[in-house]
């Protein structure tokens, strides 16, 4: 099955793809060997990453921040 990326560097799964994964909203995304590896991520896992989050002290407010630095325009 094929993905194609946008202009906004953004992927959409195929049908058959999510299917697989009922009730997965999130995704761990590595690169292994030159490969994209999608790893779903649980609800529970991903309150252990909010919970490791808080624990590092880092914000929504610093996320968002992080956010618009990464999209912002370069000269």
């Amino acid at each position: 099955m094929l993905a194609k990326k946008t202009v906004k560097n953004q992927l959409t799964l195929p049908k058959k793809i999510a299917d697989a994964f009922p009730g997965v909203d999130h995704f761990d995304v590595r690169i292994d060997n030159g490969r994209i590896v999608l790893a779903p991520v649980r609800p529970d896992r991903l309150e252990q990453v909010r919970a490791r989050l808080a624990e590092l002290g880092v914000t929504e407010r610093d996320v968002a921040a992080a956010v618009r630095w990464a999209r912002r325009r370069r000269a």
